[in-house]
């Protein structure tokens, strides 16, 4: 898969990468096929696998003008009217994170959409809460019309009892179950720890416990091995 370096640490043999399926990937020293410098802006090759990036290589790099043509460029500058600025550079997939939802449900409807299957990255405190909010409300809202459905058919009257209601909450919790969990990582990462921690919810009473506290300690406010601060947070 093709990509581009978003930041490499060279002395800590550490970086990230945007695929060109929009993803981000984390890449090692190790993983570089051959020992050299990855600027930020580097075009590379790389094999995908488990949000890791392995067997990276460079296919172009960012390269700077020669002095003389800058030094050129300078000086009819300072005689020219001033120009508009430069267009963003255009990078792969998500070179930077998608724009910050204005509210609540966007934050929502980004993690059963962009974010179905992203156990990568970071999410902020505001983002978890928001993402949840509106799934208990619209678990609420399809149990409501699964009742309304089952009392006009008159299910609670014979022994499929609630049978519409229970088919489409399931069908919502299985197709949410994804997003749900990636969510729950990714706010993992944001404390800095290990998204794997997420199995202490399989002890009992205690583990969901554990859970709700990761998800109500603020975002550590610096760069960690799973990305940069997420968009919004103060530092």
């Amino acid at each position: 898969m093709r990509g581009e370096v978003l930041h490499y640490d060279g002395d800590q043999g550490f970086g990230f990468i945007t695929g060109s399926d929009g993803n981000r990937y984390t890449f090692t020293r190790e993983s570089l096929r051959r020992e050299t410098a990855m600027p930020n802006g580097t075009v590379v090759e790389f094999q995908p696998g488990g949000g890791q990036a392995r067997d990276v290589f460079s296919i172009a790099a960012p390269t700077a003008p020669p002095d003389e043509p800058r030094i050129k460029a300078a000086s009819a500058q300072s005689s020219a009217p001033p120009a508009a600025a430069p267009p963003p550079a255009q990078h792969f997939g998500r070179s930077s994170e998608p724009a910050e939802p204005t509210d609540l449900w966007g934050y929502f409807w980004r993690g059963v959409t962009q974010n179905y299957f992203n156990f990568a990255g970071r999410a902020r405190r505001k983002e978890y809460w928001g993402f949840f909010l509106f799934w208990v409300v619209s678990l609420l809202v399809i149990g409501g019309i699964g009742l309304f459905a089952d009392s006009e058919m008159g299910n609670f009257d014979s022994s499929v009892s609630a049978a519409v209601t229970v088919g489409l909450c399931g069908t919502f919790v299985l197709a949410t179950l994804l997003p749900s969990l990636g969510m729950t990582v990714r706010r993992i990462h944001d404390i800095g720890l290990s998204g794997w921690l997420y199995l202490v919810v399989l002890i009992p009473t205690i583990g969901s416990l554990i859970i709700l506290v990761f998800a109500l300690i603020p975002t550590q406010a610096r760069e960690n091995q799973w990305g940069p601060v997420p968009a919004g947070v103060g530092i």
